[in-house]
């Protein structure tokens, strides 16, 4: 086997559940000489359906190793095969910079495996802060159009860097339907609060109003409910009654920052499977 031809892809399976379906797709993969370097699955027997994520090794014949897992699977199966290796993504933001420049740092430095290909805002306030790190920043300003018009000029932008997901770092505004449905399950958003508590905007002021001892942070991908698409991460921390709602939002920003990128390590690397309105990770 030549070295130079060996690739690393992912191969993703999810299907009504059956028996003997591991053994079924592993022999596949041993047929066309694969090598198996992870293998995660899981059976949901409430709604009865499987999920495996197979990491492999080797020579790749990408349409035969399709072609014969659906002749072996069940019908109503969904495989994907994806390159391992780094993905590429475009944020969104606004004004606030902690969620961003973790990402920044974490790009730059190996604690994600991902290139930021461009930070689109729709205020100028973080420019500078991208530019530091050579990343192209362009101003989409809201100011006088629809929330439409906006969006088609967002799309415009985006598609120039062709990315695998759009990620919302703290962009405060609602996106509208077709902006949604122009990116199946590629947008993920870090909302402020541990979902589905205090939805909408303002939600460290909700909590403290609600007097609540823990607050948190939810990672998710975005749909046209407001705060509602499938959850990928979430995290709390603990105050008290001694939090102002800005003390409560002080400590909030370390939390979110984190789950953003723990939520990002995941959906980069090919672990989260959205079913519903639910994620499986493994």
């Amino acid at each position: 086997m030549s070295h130079q031809n060996v690739q690393r892809k992912i191969l993703r399976t999810l299907c009504p559940d059956a028996k003997g379906l591991i053994a079924k797709i592993t022999n596949i993969c041993y047929k066309h000489e694969l090598n198996i370097v992870q293998n995660n699955e899981f059976a949901d027997h409430r709604t009865g359906h499987f999920f495996m994520r197979t990491e492999l090794e080797g020579i790749f014949n990408d349409a035969t190793l399709l072609a014969d897992l659906d002749g072996a699977l069940p019908a109503g199966t969904v495989r994907e095969l994806h390159s391992a290796g780094r993905r590429r993504i475009v944020v969104l933001v606004t004004k606030e910079a902690h969620c961003l420049g973790d990402l920044l740092m974490k790009s730059i430095y190996g604690g994600l495996d991902v290139e930021i290909a461009a930070v689109i805002g729709n205020h100028s306030t973080l420019q500078s802060l991208v530019e530091r790190f050579d990343i192209p920043f362009h101003l989409v300003s809201h100011e006088g159009l629809t929330r439409e018009e906006h969006d088609q000029q967002l799309i415009a932008q985006i598609d120039q860097y062709q990315p695998d997901y759009v990620v919302l770092a703290k962009y405060m505004r609602v996106l509208t339907p077709a902006f949604v449905r122009y990116y199946p399950n590629q947008i993920i958003n870090i909302h402020h609060s541990f979902l589905p508590a205090f939805i909408g905007a303002r939600p460290y002021h909700q909590a403290y109003e609600r007097g609540v001892k823990i607050i948190g942070a939810t990672a998710h991908y975005v749909n046209d409910n407001l705060d509602e698409g499938p959850i990928i991460m979430q995290d709390v921390i603990h105050v008290d009654h001694t939090y102002s709602a800005e003390e409560m939002m002080r400590a909030g920003r370390d939390v979110e920052k984190n789950v953003l990128s723990r939520a990002l390590y995941y959906v980069l690397s090919q672990r989260v499977f959205v079913y519903g309105n639910r994620t499986v990770i493994l």
